[in-house]
């Protein structure tokens, strides 16, 4: 009895009794994704495989008690306010202490964290004295004469209580700032003549010290306790 032949879609005949080739189920080949596009796949997988791996991890944390630390849990226990009286000023820059007793003012009533009230209201009182400023040139143009210059602020700060017991004391904290000198023959009218300090780049450049120097000792306050 002749044996029918069996027809792949490749066309070529198989005897029946024959060798087995193996089965493919149709269209197999016209399904194949590009490679290209497996490896956009196996990236995706990894992608999808680290957000769970991270949200697992969370889980886990939140599951043993860990938090995360916000802005508001670093409170010091049982200060709730603050006082800034206006600082003293023992160096010969006048009008000093007004500038750093607003700057540190305004760091603490932008923080948010603790009121800023008067000192017969406050939990806390912040004194702070202006000990040292410092003046220097620093850089010169071709032709000598001062190009840049350099401040030096020292201060001390001490946090009490309503009390007046004494909660922590930061002596000798120092700050620096630039500032540029006016060019050679400008005239302004807050140096008269040129070469002499811009008045109002050093008032400026004061400022923006007591700023930096205001939230190193409020980053002291709330974190460092």
């Amino acid at each position: 009895m002749p044996t029918s032949p069996i027809v792949w879609k490749s066309g070529k005949p198989c005897l029946a009794g024959g060798p087995r080739l193996p089965s493919a189920s149709p269209g197999f080949a016209e399904r194949r994704a590009p490679r290209g596009e497996l490896v956009k796949a196996g990236k995706a997988g990894v992608i999808r495989n680290c957000r769970w791996s991270c949200i697992f991890c969370l889980v886990l944390l939140v599951g043993c008690g860990y938090q995360m630390v916000g802005k508001e849990t670093h409170v010091p226990p049982g200060l709730s306010s603050i006082a800034i009286p206006t600082f003293k000023n023992q160096t010969f820059e006048p009008g000093i202490e007004i500038l750093f007793t607003q700057a540190f003012l305004n760091e603490f009533i932008q923080d948010r964290r603790v009121k800023v009230v008067t000192r017969k209201e406050a939990d806390s009182i912040l004194e702070g004295v202006v000990r040292q400023f410092a003046i220097s040139s620093v850089a010169y143009d071709n032709s000598g004469f001062v190009a840049q210059y350099q401040i030096l602020v020292w201060a001390d700060f001490a946090l009490k209580d309503r009390t007046g017991k004494v909660l922590w004391v930061e002596k000798d904290v120092r700050e620096t700032g630039w500032f540029r000198a006016p060019p050679v023959g400008v005239t302004s009218g807050n140096t008269g003549t040129s070469g002499i300090t811009n008045e109002a780049a050093k008032q400026a450049t004061i400022q923006k010290t007591a700023g930096f120097m205001a939230e190193r000792i409020r980053n002291r306050f709330f974190y460092d306790f």
